[in-house]
């Protein structure tokens, strides 16, 4: 009976292992035996463990445990997809699913609807933000986190899921009938200011390049823009096609984008713009920061070696690998890396060394390891590391009593409460919350936890502990209970020493309860420094040309 329950699997794994030892042998015959050897070991093992263990196993997950284990070793990027994870990997590639259309966060025991994508079975069916999911086709979910929730709720299209869920201590069931959602690439574009225009990406399916096609052409065309700020920020990447379809957009015909090196011939390959430009000649600005990981990073990466785009933000995430996904038995799929891409200077952005590994973990490329490249320009680069932008703008850290308002969830809480009680507000570029709304919102915080250790108290506690080590607290311990105490009294005061900063969170939470992602992008950009250093640098003709062009040092 076991070996019936295994024999499908061993087979499979076979089959996959039979792939594996058609590549091997081509490419590296030498290792062709000791390969054959491991893999006739293996199945014997996982035979005889199946039949002999003492407890009843589970073969998948055995199976898929050994497989883990033995791709961790590798790098994060190559991974195994099984069956039950091929609508997440779909999603990936497409930005389509088959679900109801809503993001999710975990508060407390249960998962909330979060925001509701508009046009799609949560909006339709009249989710709100904060709604609190209790069961799930009458299977009670508490505890349950949002990766377990997010995979109930996906499914194939025109079947129904049903939800109980509580609304202000409201109970009421909901039956929505899943569709095939597909998440744009760009969620929002328009114009900053008169002649800048804005386009935000986020993420590389394959209708980006499509998308920021369509929304570029808008804005040339019936707003009449003269430059263009491209926002990567956040954006993980996907493919590597649609980045070289998209750097097409600003750079002529026949321009190389990217080429990759692998162990396989078929991955040495170049990658050039195959069609005609858009607009070779429009002032651009890439935005990026340590969220803009590989697709991101070609984007942002080759139009900084071409000289044709100011890169500013922060040093992008470092991800200069290509994964390719490759079918195996059973509905499965296997991502693996396969090669190292190179931007037009010839570097490549690889920050972590995955080949060697210290205590199990990558390490980063050294400082005095990376190579100097060149732009066209003659502008110094360096490999490793991801994208250095232009220009570096660092943003402000969020106090602390602002990032425990939001770790407690009292201003997606008091977001909620809002749009309850406010049927309309300005639009999401006027909206401003006025001295009542903020008082309105300090109240709403009376009798909720929001402690918080400031790092400045966690100074304190490490001069404690060093004092200790040193005989000298006993001396110092008066003075020492004195200044904390004070800085306990100043934390009562931080709500309105750090207004400023909580009311512009506050109000892009609300804009987001009336007017959704859409809303939220659109507010967020007017207090962004570094969509305003972007507006500067585009407005300052002659310091955009002179960081284009600044000689080799």
């Amino acid at each position: 009976m076991i070996w019936t329950k295994t024999k499908r699997v061993i087979v499979g794994l076979l089959l996959i292992i039979g792939s594996f030892g058609m590549v091997a042998y081509n490419s590296v015959s030498d290792n062709y035996f000791e390969i054959s050897k491991n893999l006739d070991i293996f199945v014997n093992l996982y035979k005889q463990l199946n039949t002999y263990y003492v407890d009843e196993t589970n073969p998948g997950e055995l199976m898929k445990t050994g497989i883990d284990a033995m791709l961790e070793s590798l790098d994060p990027y190559t991974v195994y997809i099984p069956e039950s994870d091929i609508e997440d990997y779909r999603f990936m590639t497409t930005g389509q699913y088959g679900g109801i259309g809503s993001l999710i966060r975990r508060k407390g025991d249960y998962v909330v609807v979060a925001e509701p994508y508009e046009g799609f079975p949560a909006f339709n069916a009249g989710l709100l933000a904060g709604d609190v999911i209790l069961s799930i086709d009458g299977h009670d979910v508490k505890g349950k986190n949002t990766g377990e929730i997010s995979k109930l709720l996906k499914g194939q299209a025109k079947t129904d899921v049903n939800l109980l869920i509580d609304r202000y201590g409201e109970k009421m069931e909901k039956t929505l009938t899943r569709e095939n959602i597909k998440i744009k690439d760009v969620p929002y574009y328009g114009e900053l200011e008169k002649g800048v225009g804005y386009i935000k990406l986020t993420s590389f399916t394959e209708t980006a390049s499509k998308e920021v096609i369509k929304a570029f052409k808008e804005l040339k065309e019936k707003n009449k823009i003269t430059s263009l700020v491209f926002d990567l920020r956040g954006n993980g990447g996907g493919l590597l096609n649609e980045a070289v379809n998209i750097v097409n957009i600003f750079v002529p015909r026949g321009t190389e984008v990217v080429y990759t090196k692998g162990k396989m011939k078929e991955w040495q390959q170049s990658y050039k713009a195959l069609n005609a430009p858009i607009d070779t000649k429009i002032p651009l600005v890439v935005l990026v920061d340590e969220g803009s990981a590989s697709a991101s990073e070609i984007v942002s990466g080759a139009l900084q070696d071409l000289d044709r785009a100011v890169v500013i933000g922060e040093r992008t995430f470092g991800k200069g690998l290509v994964q390719q996904v490759k079918p195996l038995t059973y509905n499965s799929q296997f991502k693996v890396t396969v090669a190292k891409y190179y931007i037009p200077s010839g570097r490549c952005i690889q920050k972590l060394d995955y080949s060697n590994k210290t205590d199990g973990k990558a390490t980063a490329v050294a400082d005095s390891l990376r190579k100097q490249f060149f732009t066209t320009a003659g502008r110094p680069v360096k490999d490793g590391k991801g994208v250095l932008p232009d220009v570096e703008v660092e943003l402000p850290q969020a106090a602390d009593v602002t990032a425990s308002l939001l770790g407690k969830n009292h201003i997606f809480d008091y977001a909620s409460d809002f749009k309850r009680n406010n049927e309309t507000i300005d639009s999401a570029k006027e909206f401003v919350m006025n001295e009542n709304q903020y008082n309105d919102f300090v109240a709403f915080l009376e009798g909720k936890d929001f402690d918080y250790t400031t790092r400045t108290e966690q100074a304190l506690e490490r001069l404690k502990k060093a004092s200790e080590g040193d005989k000298y607290y006993d001396r110092i311990s008066e003075d020492y209970e004195k200044l904390v105490e004070k800085i306990k009294g100043n934390k009562d005061k931080d709500l309105l020493l750090h207004k400023e900063e909580i009311s512009q969170i506050l109000e892009n939470e609300i804009i987001s309860r009336y007017y959704y992602q859409t809303g939220r992008i659109e507010h967020s950009l007017k207090n962004d420094p570094r969509v305003k250093e972007s507006i500067s640098v585009l407005n300052q003709k002659q310091k955009y040309k002179g960081i284009l062009t600044a000689s080799k040092k």
